[in-house]
């Protein structure tokens, strides 16, 4: 499985060069406008979303968004 790997000096063969497909930097996060708000959650909900979020190194309020625009999506038609 740990084969190693020997380089030659041999030819390439055809390359194809491909252009530039990617965006522009800004245009690689799409940032929508955020409104703040202030919730009341229970101890045992917060502290899901904390654990979740340490886990992914991220912060509990992404994961909330994330889970509330997915409702979001999910139920307007």
């Amino acid at each position: 499985m740990n084969k190693l790997i020997k380089y030659t000096d041999e030819p390439l063969g055809e390359l194809n060069i491909v252009p530039d497909f990617l965006p522009p930097p800004k245009e690689l996060v799409f940032k929508e406008e955020n409104v703040e708000v202030t919730v009341s959650l229970n101890k045992a909900s917060l502290e899901f979303f904390k654990q979740e979020a340490n886990k992914r190194h991220i912060q509990y309020q992404e994961i909330i968004r994330y889970l509330l625009d997915k409702y979001v999506a999910q139920h307007n038609h």
